[in-house]
C-alpha cells in the first residue's frame, strides 16, 4: 500500500481549518497530520510532523503565512507549500512563490480540484 501523503493545515479561523481537515480526511491516501492557527505553530508543527504539504493561509497573527513560508523552506526545503488564501492580490501571490510556495489557491475552490493539486505537487 501507498504511504500516504501527509497534510499540516495553518489558517487563524478555526472553522474553516476543522472543515478542511472534515473535507481531506474521507480521501484515501490523505492524512492530516497537523493543524495550526497562525504562522509561530505552523513553522513548529512542520519542524514536528515532517508533513509532505502544507496548506497556508497569508493573513495569519503572530507571524504571517507568507514569513512562516519563508522560513519553513529554508528550513525544510522539501516540504510542498501551497497558499489557500480569499487573497487574490498580485502582490500576496508574488511573494508567496518568492519565498518558496509550490502553489496558490483562493479557497472558493472545489474540492475535486484541491485534492488533484495536493497530489499533483507531491
Amino acid at each position: 500500500m501507498k504511504k500516504p501523503i501527509h497534510i499540516l493545515l495553518a489558517d487563524d479561523h478555526d472553522l474553516f481549518r476543522k472543515g478542511l481537515a472534515a473535507v481531506l480526511t474521507p480521501h484515501p491516501g490523505i492524512e492530516v497530520v497537523g493543524q495550526a492557527c497562525d504562522g509561530l505553530e505552523a513553522v513548529a508543527l512542520a519542524r514536528k510532523t515532517n508533513p509532505d504539504v502544507i496548506l497556508m493561509d497569508i493573513k495569519m497573527p503572530n507571524l504571517s503565512g507568507l514569513e512562516a513560508t519563508r522560513q519553513i523552506i529554508k528550513e525544510m526545503p522539501h516540504l510542498k507549500i501551497i497558499v489557500l488564501t480569499v487573497s487574490d492580490l498580485n502582490n500576496d501571490i508574488i511573494e508567496a512563490l518568492k519565498n518558496g510556495a509550490h502553489g496558490y489557491l483562493l479557497k472558493d475552490i472545489k474540492e475535486q480540484e484541491l485534492v488533484s493539486t495536493i497530489k499533483g505537487v507531491v
